[in-house]
């Protein structure tokens, strides 16, 4: 339609007003004026000759995959259940992406080789553009380190706590402990106060660094009560009282602002050997898609975990910059409309909900409005189908426009990891964004990752192959029915990435690290016929029915997301019991519509109490689990509608929002007891 209206125009002169139309028609004087529709239809095929050409010049192209993607990783010695990455030329592992770079600081010196005085680490205050602290500052911050002063040994065995949100100062301290081949140890407010006293005792940790006055007091508060006898300074990135400082005197310890530490230490000694820390670059990820200096990515997930801190090194090794986030989860796409990364790293909560926002927005619409972006969408879709991936399309940047400048606009790659991820919510933020969205799997004992999805691959359900630096291996769990000749099994890895053990806890290490060297995940996975990997759950989370059935309770929660008024659900089921029950939260942005709609009006906290809406969400969760192809002992049989979302400061869900299942079984027992018993009788 759009083009035949430029035909038209191109005739009529069209756009053309007064002496531009004569100047337009002018152009051709060898056509005598009777000839013009002549003209007109030369004129027609010369354009569409012309758009043509173009299009198969600047037409999306299919990225060529680094391998065959029929066959991602190979059979270790001939081995199935034993797989190695495709990519690497024999058996031989992949220790070091580049042979000069073999620690954490080192990583950062190569990209401040390469950046210089370009920015590296930024921040901005609220309703404020981004601020920017470039790589040599960074590195003059290091180097004016007062660790040394204040006692601290320069080697591995010493460890210095942080206790703070994502933040630059949070990454300068890393770099200025890994300079001086120290260990860090983060700490964060979910671990609880008996946690922190373990933590802080077991690694006889002496220096703390903090990000607010709080957090340091409920530190000292514990020296106070003799639980921690080592600490003895606490440095802190904002200001604090003189009545704080008081208070920490009288049990000897000392308070300092970081800038009182870092001018302390203006002439340090130069350590012989830098520390060795969890950042091999096997691990990092770079050699499966190309960061250049210009990109850039926001740091909001937590950095007490190994993922993002994977993700800031494998920026800081090619010169990129990181840009963090104001430090409160609601302001998240706030910041990335200033920030406009590039880089998005992401857990699948997040994309769900990103999903759900669009797809309810979408159900809104009018019939008439729907039909451009269901074009876009599959148009999108059969351009990655044949492995082409491209937000150039006019319909794609029309239609979805808003979602896209909500991310900032610049997206170039996404990457998922911390929990499987819907094949439905994939496919949909890859048509409508237009950019690359990988899926890795891997945990904290292997240095974050271990599997990680092909470029070129736009297959769904699974997390990828292995990663050049790791061999992966299902072994049979013979009480679920879990077998490695078929494929299935326990998930182990071993390599350069995996863990050395944990910290003074010999057998906890033995449970974890057999005498082979493998790492035993705990996760129960499938090899694919291509060589990927799907994960079915989590081992301690599977559980049996009272009549012999067999549970996934995250597969269900992922299918049961997709219910239109769910907003997060958890699944129980007991041994004792023949069917599943589970605890819903409705989302407070679609549910009051979504009643209205069925006839049921009130507001939201009434609406979780009344019992026609918790029919009507029951429903609607089992037809979705239904379409979804959950068998009948997999449906929920009732369920218990609560208004308050599960959260890290509830205790409901981990730092990197996973759900804490024990704790949330814990708070919601008189809910299901209630629910068995109600449906028993």
């Amino acid at each position: 339609m759009y083009l035949q209206e430029w035909f038209r125009s191109l005739h009529s002169g069209a756009g053309l007003k007064g002496s531009e139309s004569e100047d337009f028609w002018s152009l051709l004087p060898s056509l005598p004026r009777p000839s013009l529709s002549l003209s007109s239809s030369l004129l027609g095929l010369g354009a569409v000759a012309s758009l043509t050409a173009y299009w198969l010049a600047t037409r999306p192209r299919p990225m060529r995959p680094p391998c065959d993607l029929k066959a991602q990783s190979v059979a270790i010695r001939g081995d199935p259940v034993c797989r190695r990455s495709a990519l690497n030329k024999s058996d031989c592992l992949l220790y070091f992406y580049y042979d000069d770079i073999r620690t954490a600081f080192a990583m950062f010196q190569r990209g401040l080789k390469i950046a210089g005085d370009g920015p590296c680490l930024g921040f901005r205050k609220p309703n404020q553009p981004y601020e920017w602290i470039s790589y040599n500052e960074v590195r003059a911050h290091v180097l004016g380190s007062g660790l040394l002063v204040k006692g601290c040994q320069p080697n591995p065995q010493q460890f210095v706590g942080i206790f703070a949100q994502n933040s630059p100062q949070w990454t300068i301290t890393e770099l200025a402990c890994y300079y001086y081949s120290m260990a860090v140890v983060p700490l964060y407010d979910t671990l609880g106060p008996e946690a922190m006293v373990h933590i802080l005792d077991l690694a006889e940790i002496s220096l703390v660094f903090c990000d607010r006055e709080d957090k340091a007091a409920s530190l000292l508060e514990n020296k106070e009560k003799g639980a921690t006898p080592t600490l003895s300074c606490l440095v802190l990135f904002k200001d604090f009282g003189r009545a704080f400082a008081e208070r920490a005197r009288k049990c000897d310890v000392e308070v300092l602002k970081l800038e009182q530490l870092m001018v302390s230490g203006k002439e340090p000694p130069q350590p012989q050997d830098l520390a060795v820390v969890c950042f091999t670059s096997g691990t990092t990820g770079t050699g499966s898609f190309e960061i250049r200096q210009e990109d850039v990515t926001i740091s909001y997930l937590p950095l007490a975990h190994m993922f993002e801190r994977m993700i800031q090194f494998s920026m800081f090794v090619h010169g990129a910059r990181v840009g963090f986030y104001q430090g409160d989860i609601s302001l998240l796409m706030d910041d990335m409309r200033a920030l406009k990364p590039t880089f998005f790293p992401v857990v699948p909560r997040l994309l769900n909900r990103i999903y759900d926002q669009v797809r309810t927005r979408e159900g809104k619409s009018d019939e008439g409005s729907q039909i451009l972006p269901a074009s876009s969408l599959t148009y999108s879709h059969g351009w990655i189908n044949t492995t082409v991936l491209s937000n150039r399309s006019h319909w794609i940047k029309f239609t979805w426009r808003k979602k896209d400048a909500k991310l900032g606009g610049n997206l170039r790659f996404v990457l998922t990891a911390s929990a499987p991820i819907s094949p439905t919510v994939l496919s949909f933020l890859r048509a409508t964004l237009g950019c690359l969205i990988f899926e890795g799997y891997g945990q904290t004992e292997c240095t974050a990752g271990c599997t990680f999805s092909m470029p070129g691959d736009f297959s769904t359900g699974h997390v990828g192959a292995p990663l050049p630096c790791a061999i992966v291996k299902v072994v049979d769990i013979p009480e679920m029915n879990y077998f490695a000749k078929n494929g299935e099994g326990e998930i182990c890895m071993r390599g350069p990435s995996v863990f050395g053990g944990y910290l003074k806890d010999p057998q906890s290490t033995a449970e974890a690290l057999d005498s082979d060297g493998w790492l035993h995940t705990g996760d129960v996975g499938q090899w694919l016929p291509n060589g990927t990997l799907r994960i079915v759950d989590r081992k301690k989370h599977i559980f049996k029915l009272s009549q012999g059935e067999y549970i996934a309770p995250e597969k269900i929660e992922n299918i049961y997301m997709r219910s239109v008024p769910v907003l997060q659900v958890f699944v129980h089921g007991d041994s004792l019991e023949s069917y599943l029950v589970g605890i819903v939260v409705p989302d407070p942005e679609v549910f009051v519509d979504w009643a209205k709609e069925r006839g049921i009006v009130g507001s939201y906290q009434e609406l979780c109490e009344n019992p026609d809406m918790k029919k009507a969400v029951l429903e609607d969760m089992r037809a979705v689990g239904k379409e979804a192809g959950l068998k009948s002992f997999e449906q929920v049989r009732d369920l218990h509608l609560h208004p308050e979302m599960f959260s890290v400061a509830n205790g409901l869900l981990t730092p990197t929002f996973k759900s804490r299942r024990a704790d949330i079984r814990r708070v919601f027992q008189p809910q299901i007891s209630k629910m068995y018993k109600k449906t028993a009788n």
